[in-house]
């Protein structure tokens, strides 16, 4: 099966920018993400992650 997908892709012309473009995605969007964390207001960043913790819907059933 790989050997069937090799010779395939192997007769595709311009099929090497494919992985360059995938890569440069995934290390812009990490890059981008690791900026944003570091960069984020800490009083931001305390509310949201209380936000599963707070209880203020009033249609919330206890069981």
């Amino acid at each position: 099966m790989l050997k069937f997908v090799k010779n395939y892709m192997e007769t595709i012309s311009g099929v090497e920018i494919y992985p360059i473009i995938s890569l440069l995605i995934f290390f812009t969007f990490f890059v981008i993400l690791f900026w944003w964390v570091f960069t984020a207001k800490k009083e931001y960043i305390n509310v949201v992650s209380n936000l599963p913790l707070e209880n203020n819907n009033q249609n919330d059933i206890l069981l």
